[in-house]
């Protein structure tokens, strides 16, 4: 439990909640309904186990945003209750409500057991994976999945790494249960494309692919079949200039199959950004970076 001041109030409220909800109870010594809502709001955050922070503010001691948030809710009472969640007050309630309502507006917003330990699972694997232990970051990346179910990052990143280990059959079990939603998760349908291009690459002859291009530099069905042997390889920057060969000389070729392979590229080759310092913007990718820049200059030309 946090007590809300002027001087912290950023820190500890606002900034505070872009990582984990916070719950902020507004309360006074004089206000009969505000003691006994405290001691039921501090057993809840016990139980809740870190998925949120109970904050408390004495609204005669910090009037200035006490009065800010009532006038915010159109609220006059206290006890007066805020969720913060994303460096924002989002809802409230107001009164000393019981602990089963209290837990109902909180399930509003607060992540479940499950998702938080999936998130948790998902964060640990990318540790592993960034100091190279793969086996570690792909059974890390199981659990959660298995955990939530729900959790898209810890599917697309699970899916990706089978993939990049040459576990399609694996891969492609770990997707169906999401394979309707394509056109839902813009990176989702990046790895369909990406299994497509394995399955299209099976017994493609690169010779004969490039005896084509020779002899025509528009045959698109050569190139982008040569660009999906490539994807199947993992050679992604190539198979991106190959991709460029055809948007240069045709953008909309097959209803721009070609330009949302190489944007399906970009999705999986993307890596994780880097946790940075509060306020500072964490870098690009520099290969992702050029390519999104040749892509735009493709197509806007």
């Amino acid at each position: 439990m946090i007590d809300i001041t002027l001087d912290n109030f950023q820190t500890e409220l606002v900034e505070a909640s872009l990582a984990t909800p916070v719950l902020l109870d507004i309360w006074a010594e004089w206000c009969g309904p505000c003691k006994q809502l405290g001691p039921v709001l501090e057993k809840l955050e016990v139980e809740y186990g870190g998925r949120f922070i109970l904050a408390k503010l004495d609204a005669d001691k910090v009037p200035q945003i006490s009065s800010q948030l009532s006038q915010m809710f159109g609220v006059r009472s206290i006890p007066f209750c805020v969720m913060f969640s994303g460096g924002q007050p989002v809802d409230g309630f107001v009164g000393a409500l019981p602990a089963d309502k209290i837990r109902e507006f909180l399930d509003k917003h607060v992540p479940g057991a499950d998702e938080l330990a999936a998130q948790q699972e998902e964060e640990a694997a990318q540790e592993a994976l960034a100091e190279g232990d793969t086996d570690g970051a792909l059974e890390k990346l199981q659990h959660a999945v298995a955990t939530d179910p729900s959790n898209d990052d810890a599917r697309f990143d699970y899916v990706k790494l089978l993939l990049q280990m040459g576990r399609t059959d694996d891969a492609k079990v770990a997707f169906a249960p999401v394979i309707d939603r394509r056109s839902l998760v813009r990176r989702f349908d990046s790895l369909q494309r990406w299994m497509d291009a394995l399955d299209a690459a099976e017994g493609a002859d690169i010779a004969a692919l490039d005896a084509r291009i020779a002899a025509n530099r528009r045959d698109f069905d050569a190139r982008y079949a040569r660009a999906q042997a490539l994807v199947a390889q993992q050679q992604w920057t190539e198979a991106m200039d190959e991709l460029l060969e055809i948007l240069m000389r045709d953008r909309s070729w097959n209803e721009e199959l070609a330009r949302k392979t190489y944007i399906a590229i970009l999705d999986v080759i993307e890596p994780p950004k880097p946790k940075v310092a509060e306020g500072q913007i964490p870098p690009d990718d520099p290969v992702v970076a050029t390519y999104r820049r040749r892509l735009s200059s493709v197509i806007l030309s």
